[in-house]
């Protein structure tokens, strides 16, 4: 009798990681060697930056596009360095192509510049960025005609009700700025789409790998680059990701006859940055949370508006979203007016009383409770006005000791 032989069950080897082909790498990885390339002429391992405005031609250059998006031949047209920089967010955000400009907000306008003309309508976030508010409320209005609706974009019939048969885009921010509301970006997706609009998305406040709002049916994704992406408060930059087609129109409208682009070394130093952000964004995120808890728990502070806290009204958004941590920017107040937030804020002394987020060091500012965009917040934030605080990457026990240091001398001089 023979022995009957089970053949060998076989699977297939899972790919062998090349840095050259950035599908086959893990993230941090992919921040480590996407859109970089070894210098043919010195053999330096990094992209040199190259500070030339131009470059040398073909033999024969009747047949090149002056106003295209080609690279080597005219810095405004893409840069070498900026190339560099537009593959590996291209890679990061998960999007076929991406475009690199001077500022966040010359990405802001790149998007709305390039998609939209005079009848067309806007539906926006109602707690968003001051500029896109500015945008969509003077700018684009008065000179273009653009008509925009600002929506709670946490409220899906909100949303969908503001759709008209005109409605060319909707624009949100993953998490929004400064009251931290988080949007259901899959199903606004869908609002959109069904519309015949496109999403754009700034996804500033939560980079990859927190969030690819592409992944969740995002045409488009804004960065300002200046935050968390360079990470080191040295270089201003935005980028726009999305589809090859989508991104080709911005390069060639807002990019090259605007002429927004991003200089070539704010471009190596926001590459040099970007190498790091998984580890910096892990250690943003652990603080945050750390914080938030501690302040939520202290009866001398008013609130915390932080979507990793059980209590924010979207945290059971921000868990199905936001699957490796809940950012690094928080809001609060402490009890009291506007003179006791100050006080507060003057009493702390690790902490730098600053604008901008998403830099190494800790950074707060105060903003009170006035502004027509303040209609739109919450409560406790139309109440106290609020601080919003961008955690660094300090020892978490030195901000706390900070905070709460800073919460003795405010409230015993009070008392």
């Amino acid at each position: 009798m023979s022995l009957r032989t089970e053949p060998t069950p076989t699977t297939s080897p899972a790919p062998r990681p090349d840095k050259h082909d950035p599908t086959t790498l893990g993230f941090q990885t992919q921040s480590v060697h996407a859109g970089n390339e070894i210098d043919a002429g010195s053999g330096a391992l990094r992209t040199p930056i190259v500070m030339a405005n131009s470059y040398a031609l073909p033999e024969d250059p009747s047949t090149l596009s002056w106003s295209g998006a080609t690279p080597g031949l005219y810095t405004r047209n893409t840069g070498t360095n900026q190339q560099g920089l537009q593959q590996k967010l291209a890679v990061l955000e998960g999007g076929e192509d991406a475009v690199t400009l001077a500022s966040g907000v010359a990405a802001l306008h790149a998007v709305f510049f390039t998609l939209l003309k005079s009848g067309d309508h806007v539906v926006v976030a109602n707690v968003t960025y001051e500029a896109s508010y500015r945008l969509f409320t003077e700018l684009l209005p008065e000179k273009y005609g653009i008509e925009a609706t600002f929506v709670d974009a946490t409220d899906l019939a909100a949303v969908r009700g503001a759709i008209r048969s005109s409605t060319r885009l909707i624009h949100i921010e993953t998490v929004g700025n400064p009251t931290t509301a988080v949007t259901d970006v899959a199903a606004v997706a869908t609002i959109a789409h069904e519309a015949g609009a496109l999403l754009s998305i700034d996804n500033t406040f939560t980079p990859p790998p927190l969030f690819r709002p592409i992944e969740h049916g995002a045409d488009l994704v804004v960065h300002s680059l200046t935050k968390y992406i360079n990470g080191h408060g040295d270089a201003m930059g935005g980028a726009v990701i999305g589809g090859a087609a989508l991104i080709r129109r911005i390069k060639l409208d807002a990019m090259v006859d605007v002429g927004g682009v991003i200089s070539p070394f704010n471009a190596w130093l926001i590459m040099r940055g970007s190498v790091t952000l998984p580890l910096r964004i892990r250690q943003h995120c652990e603080s945050a949370l750390a914080i938030a808890r501690l302040l939520e728990a202290d009866p001398r502070v008013a609130f915390v508006a932080y979507p990793g806290l059980a209590s924010h009204p979207q945290h059971a958004v921000a868990l199905r979203q936001l699957s490796h941590g809940f950012g690094g920017v928080l809001a609060f107040a402490v009890a009291g007016d506007k003179a006791t937030q100050n006080r507060f804020v003057a009493n702390l002394r690790v902490i730098t009383s600053a604008v901008s987020l998403g830099h190494d060091e800790s950074l707060i500012v105060h903003v009170d409770n006035s502004g027509p965009r303040v209609a739109a917040y919450p409560a406790a934030f139309r109440e106290f006005g609020h601080l919003r605080f961008s955690v660094g990457l300090e020892d978490t026990a030195d901000l706390v000791a900070d905070l709460v240091a800073a919460l003795d001398a405010t409230f015993s001089a009070a008392a």
